[in-house]
């Protein structure tokens, strides 16, 4: 790299890797071994040993670096994800994957104003977020009278047309709290009952990032502020008319990405195993924990495999998705393009997004739906995925709870086509419970990622203790796949945990990958 332009040495590389041409996927047979089982212990031990936390930093650093180099952010469509992949791909060629590049077009979104003024009666400035795929205001914004839709018991507000009945909203900016239904709904009912705008506040502490899950799907320009901030200011309209100033605006076009796709050379490939995690960030800042851990911590591993000459009697499949943070688009399309023979073959799918939150909590998804919290269970081979996951923990002596799948990250396009999935997770903007602080350690009442979605999410945002534990738990789970799947249909006794949704916090109730109700 010439170190005197930097910016212009990761163009260069990153010109130079989508240059190269898409990879076909080889299958070859490998023969298989008398005793999978040792085979499979003697390699997880092997890269549980090797692959290490201190190791994947040197990736994140790099990924910072990009970053700091094209504009503080390495978001799909961007020159920073470019150089993300390119980086990727370029290691994993080295050490002798069969790599492709999978490529498809979204709709690129960027904000360009984000602001919610009280003009009267009393000014002042409300720190609101765009969700992304929102509508823009005019430039310079509007000014509206504000009208607070009721909030109903069940946690529904604003998502049926009945709550909007009891008052005028034609012309005015909706003040809704979350809950009940998607961002799009409650902005769509909204523009039904004649609002120029919707303002949705959080239903516990912390900012309100969000989507509306589809660029069509944006009605009135929306954004979201805190809990605080919503109900002092539907306190506010409760007592007379309130005005604000109001400006959303948002970049949006279609661009092309790609996913990052690397497997073994050999092993049999009707018996893939798949693993990944997003590669992008939000445009708000690096990304360093989302979601660049997990794909330092899959890079770490990967690498390790390599060097350690192991002939698998499976094929290892890992992806480094783009997109995700616009709706799991990379890994949608990915899973969208398989036939339906290429989707049998693969035997399970392993998912690591966000895993080293600096308040984290060691959560590993509940594949049997044991907690009883949220979605239900994933399909069949998901218990046996969770269970392999906390036996690993478990013998040494790790604390972990379960958490929902929620579908709010990539394993949901597979779970869907009916694939098993599993993996782990250190909580996002969901607030620590006290019981969770015992467990992990830590501080109650603090999200488990401070730095959701911010410019913040940078190397010091990171807690190499959990990014170790996690790397570990990659590590024990591809040597062990790598040769033995039997594991996968053998019964397990159904074990409830501590665990629950706030490890999701809810999360971003308008992605398309989002479950319709938090």
């Amino acid at each position: 790299m010439d170190v005197r332009h930097p910016r212009r040495a990761i163009a260069a590389i990153a010109a130079a890797a989508l240059a190269t041409p898409l990879l076909l996927a080889s299958a070859g047979p490998a023969t298989a071994h008398p005793d999978p089982a040792h085979r499979a212990a003697k390699l997880a031990k092997k890269l549980v040993k090797r692959s290490s936390a201190e190791n994947a930093h040197r990736h994140l650093e790099r990924f910072q670096a990009i970053a700091d180099s094209t504009g503080g952010h390495r978001a799909a469509g961007s020159l920073g994800y470019d150089a993300s992949a390119a980086y990727v791909y370029k290691l994993l060629k080295k050490a002798g994957y069969e790599v492709a590049y999978d490529d498809f077009t979204f709709v690129y979104t960027e904000t360009l104003a984000e602001k919610l003024s009280v003009v009267s009666p009393q000014a002042r400035d409300i720190e609101v977020s765009a969700m992304t795929y929102t509508t823009s205001t005019p430039e310079g914004g509007i000014t509206a009278p504000v009208a607070a839709a009721p909030v109903d018991e069940d946690g529904t507000s604003g998502c049926d047309a009945a709550d909007y009945a009891g008052q005028t909203f034609t012309g005015k900016i909706a003040l809704i709290k979350r809950g009940g239904c998607t961002f799009a709904q409650k902005q769509a009912t909204a523009a039904d009952a004649g609002a120029v705008g919707a303002v949705i506040y959080n239903n516990t502490d912390g900012s309100l990032a969000g989507t509306l899950g589809a660029a069509d799907a944006g009605r009135i320009p929306t954004g979201g502020i805190t809990q605080e901030a919503g109900e002092a200011l539907a306190a506010e309209a409760a007592e007379g008319e309130v005005t604000v100033s109001y400006e959303i605006r948002a970049l949006q076009e279609e661009r092309t990405t790609r996913n990052v796709i690397a497997e073994t050379r050999g092993g049999r490939a009707d018996r893939t195993v798949m693993l990944g995690a997003h590669l992008d960030s939000v445009a708000k800042g690096p990304g360093i924990n989302d979601n660049g851990s997990g794909s330092a911590g899959l890079l770490e591993v990967a690498l390790q495999l390599a060097k350690s000459h192991a002939k698998p009697a499976n094929k290892v499949r890992f992806a480094w998705w783009s997109a995700e943070e616009l709706g799991l688009q990379g890994a949608e399309h990915y899973v969208a393009d398989l036939t339906e023979a290429q989707r049998e073959r693969i035997e399970l799918y392993l998912n690591f997004d966000m895993i080293a939150s600096p308040n984290y909590g060691l959560f590993v998804y509940d594949g049997d739906d044991s907690d009883a919290v949220g979605a239900g269970p994933g399909p069949e081979g998901s218990a046996q995925i969770e269970r392999q996951i906390t036996d690993f923990l478990d013998r040494r002596g790790t604390p972990h709870a379960g958490t929902d799948f929620t579908g709010r990250s990539d394993y949901g396009p597979f779970i869907e086509a009916g694939i098993p999935s599993g993996g782990t997770f250190t909580g996002a903007e969901g607030v620590k419970t006290e019981r969770q602080a015992e467990l992990f350690g830590g501080q109650a009442g603090v999200a488990y990622d401070p730095c959701y979605h911010e410019a913040c999410d940078d190397l010091s945002n990171i807690s190499m203790e959990a990014f170790d534990v996690n790397i570990d738990v990659i590590a024990n789970a591809v040597g062990t796949y790598a040769h033995d799947l039997r594991s996968l249909t053998e019964p397990v006794e159904s074990v409830p945990t501590d665990g629950d949704a706030g490890s999701g916090g809810g999360l971003h109730d308008g992605h398309t990958h989002e479950r319709p109700t938090e």
